[in-house]
């Protein structure tokens, strides 16, 4: 996170005595990453953190991932993964793995259950909330979220998904960490005058957080022998006892409609869409906004090969103008791979012509090693994708 915060009581010093009003000491955390080498918070706990008093196997479900083999672009619908619209689902237990690689991971859920508190302590992790509201409870402090809101959760912060009804959550989850482009940024970490958002945008957690409890259960997701793996650490204390923290890192809310589209006076390549990344991939999205304004201009994407990478599209709202006739929807995901040039639909091109304005979002992911199939793409892919671009089939 580019900026400092300060919530709650911390002392004037810190790694310095910090006491409560019986005069008991506070138990400082320093969270940092990279060795304690970039950005780091310090947390004032109640009790001490490191404290265990059960621990157990957590059995993630099918985490299995299979080539993309034959090499084809792939169409997978995820609003046919929770039938029962999520009845009983949380957002943490309840994630389906669409793709993923060696860097990232790619889920999906739909949930209308309190999630269980949970620790991802692989990498960080980017929450699009499709469609819904809910809470997300952090050991920071509480974030309220909603339609088109990134949350980036920290690896390793402790949180839950509290559902106001039900929520649907694109999980992006890193085996890296997840910050604004650094091309965005300045020496010092401040977001530049080019970026197209600003720190004015982001939302911090309202707290801290504190609760009570005995016997509290943390599900965390790991590295393991052989990919990801879970435990769940039973505590004696409830985990939200911060009475203060500072620092620059900590999860955050960006909402998508406040970024700002670069435009030109023909086409922009995908960069200019870029909101986030991480190790090896990143993140894009397209929002609504006025398009090319030459006078030859064609609004929609010319056919591209982006030749070191897989490309993930999530379409989330709007009309996207380069698939119609595709069967791309809401919900839709299209995987385009790498060594496969891909544009737009037969006609879009002749359609766009003239267009002002286009109507559509989208989150992206590029990858910048293959992508391999999860259970819950093998489950929705149509099949029928990789035809869609021959005319007159």
């Amino acid at each position: 996170m580019p900026y400092y915060h300060q919530a709650g009581a911390v002392p004037p010093k810190r790694h310095t005595q910090h006491r409560d009003p019986d005069g008991n000491l506070y138990y400082e955390e320093l969270m940092g990453e990279e060795g304690f080498s970039s950005d780091s918070s310090l947390l004032y706990h109640r009790h001490i953190p490191s404290a265990v008093r059960e621990y157990r196997v957590w059995e993630l479900g099918d985490q299995s991932l299979v080539p993309n083999h034959p090499l084809v672009p792939r169409h997978l619908s995820t609003h046919k993964l929770f039938t029962d619209g999520g009845s009983g689902v949380d957002a943490v237990t309840g994630r389906r793995l669409l793709l993923g690689n060696e860097d990232v991971r790619l889920a999906y859920a739909v949930a209308d259950t309190v999630s269980p508190y949970y620790r991802n302590a692989i990498g960080d992790e980017c929450l699009y909330v499709e469609d819904g509201h809910a809470r997300v409870e952090t050991v920071f402090g509480d974030l309220e979220v909603g339609d088109g809101d990134y949350v980036i959760v920290p690896r390793a912060t402790t949180y839950r998904i509290v559902p106001d009804g039900v929520v649907r959550i694109y999980a992006i989850e890193a085996n890296s960490h997840i910050g604004p482009p650094r091309r965005f940024l300045s020496q010092h970490g401040q977001l530049l005058e080019h970026a197209p958002y600003c720190e004015r945008d982001f939302r911090l957690p309202v707290g801290p957080k504190l609760a009570e409890g005995e016997n509290v259960e943390v599900y965390i997701k790991h590295r393991g022998a052989g990919g990801v793996v879970g435990t769940v650490h039973t505590l004696p204390n409830h985990p939200f006892d911060v009475v203060g923290w500072d620092g620059c890192l900590y999860p955050y809310v960006f909402n998508i409609r406040d970024f700002e589209p670069i435009t030109g006076r023909v086409h922009q390549p995908p960069p200019a869409h870029q909101v986030f990344e991480g190790h090896n991939f990143v993140i894009c999205n397209f929002v609504p906004r006025k398009v090319d304004y030459h006078p030859l201009a064609v609004p929609v994407p010319y056919y591209h090969s982006n030749v070191d990478s897989d490309e993930v599209m999530f379409y989330c709202g709007g009309d996207y103008e380069a698939r119609k006739g595709s069967g791309i929807g809401q919900g839709s995901i299209s995987l385009h791979p790498g060594g496969h040039p891909h544009g737009p639909q037969p006609g879009a091109m002749e359609r766009s012509i003239g267009a002002e304005f286009f109507d559509e979002l989208a989150v992206m992911v590029d990858t910048f090693r293959p992508l391999h199939l999860g259970e819950a793409a093998r489950a929705t892919d149509d099949g029928t994708y990789a035809y869609s671009w021959e005319q007159n089939r």
